[in-house]
């Protein structure tokens, strides 16, 4: 009866043992046949970032300036117009740089003259020496005229590059496309030579300016590593330049964060946070595609090991290339699912599925 009892106690932990075997099968392949990839929560290494306030400004901005003096006769742009690279921006009254390109073209002219008459009595005068009919003085009052009339034509040509470039100057251009930030000047009104016209800035390169405390300074110039965080995501600083010297004042150093050309819906006097690399650190790491956010909330799809999908809401953390730190919500090793769309649309069917049943 022993026996019999034991061999019946065998049987019995033998079919809890397929069954348990089956079972696990069922929900392997059930996880295997999910309509979505799954990814891991791991801990990894990535940089440590300290945050800060910084101001966006343009890179390339300037104030033009009169080269010329005159009266404005034509304004083409106004403030908050685009302008084209060297497109004109004002234009002067030019009859007086007009009269004095026609004086300098006129001088030309006769220095050329002059030329031509001194060259032609210095080779009679050069034969006439060589002959011996003339004396060494006159061989060398002609060769000196000669040279004066060539150094005459030379003036003479400069001033004619120089009337030419005076006449260039009633015609203001733009250095670079940019918006017109301020007008100086109006229509009428009599300029100076370096009297300001128009100021302008050029959206396609700009930078953010961070004081940093001094304390913080030495850890950033070390990594020289910078995101600027916009609505958008994160921008990874081109470059970071910080100012070899603290202000006095505040004991701060002012540092540059370069940001790559393009539009990032950043606009010169703008407020932005800068996250600046000052280490690194363990943090629990996501695919960044795996997060569901609505309105301020942020989930993920986690799928458990006998393959149930659950929504639960995470804290999100700081972004690093294309994966993302959670704070909370979420342990090491737990599967997320990398589609959240089909994860929710998945859940639903299986609703329906059991309610049907």
């Amino acid at each position: 009866m022993m026996t019999r009892h034991r061999t019946a106690n065998r049987s019995t932990l033998a079919l809890a043992a397929a069954a348990m075997l089956v079972g696990a099968n069922w929900h392997a392949q059930a996880a295997e046949e999910l309509p979505f990839e799954t990814a891991t929560a791991e801990m990894a290494r990535a940089p440590l970032e300290r945050v800060y306030d910084g101001t966006v400004e343009a890179v390339n901005r300037a104030t033009m300036s009169a080269q010329t003096s005159g009266r404005v006769a034509e304004l083409f742009y106004d403030v908050d117009d685009y302008v084209e690279p060297g497109e004109p921006i004002v234009r002067f009254t030019d009859a007086e740089q007009q009269s004095a390109l026609r004086q300098a073209k006129a001088n030309l002219e006769a220095a050329l003259a002059r030329q031509q008459q001194a060259v032609a009595e210095f080779r009679r005068a050069e034969g006439l020496y060589q002959s011996g009919s003339s004396s060494k003085r006159e061989y060398d009052q002609a060769l000196a005229a000669r040279d004066a009339a060539v150094a005459g034509v030379d003036a003479a040509r400069s001033a004619v590059e120089t009337a030419e470039q005076q006449l260039e100057y009633t015609l203001v251009r733009a250095p670079y496309a940019g918006i017109v930030t301020e007008r100086h000047v109006e229509i009428g009104e009599a300029v100076a030579v370096g009297q300001p016209l128009m100021s302008g800035l050029s959206l396609e390169s700009l930078r953010v300016v961070v004081e940093l405390p001094q304390q913080v300074a030495a850890r950033v110039r070390d990594h020289k590593g910078a995101s600027i965080l916009t609505g958008e995501g994160r921008v990874e600083a081109e470059r970071v330049t910080i100012f070899p010297f603290a202000d006095s004042a505040s004991n701060t150093f002012t540092v540059r964060v370069e940001l790559p050309d393009g539009q990032f819906a950043l606009y010169p006097g703008m407020f932005v946070k800068v996250a600046f690399i000052v280490g690194d650190a363990e943090r629990l790491l996501v695919p960044t595609r795996a997060l569901l956010r609505r309105s301020e909330v942020t989930g993920v799809y986690v799928v458990s090991k006998d393959g149930d999908v659950r929504l639960r809401q995470v804290r999100a953390g700081n972004t690093f290339d294309d994966r993302t730190e959670i704070l909370a919500g979420l342990a090491e090793g737990e599967r997320v699912a990398l589609d959240p769309v089909r994860a929710g649309i998945y859940i639903k069917s299986q609703a329906v599925a059991n309610d049907e049943e």
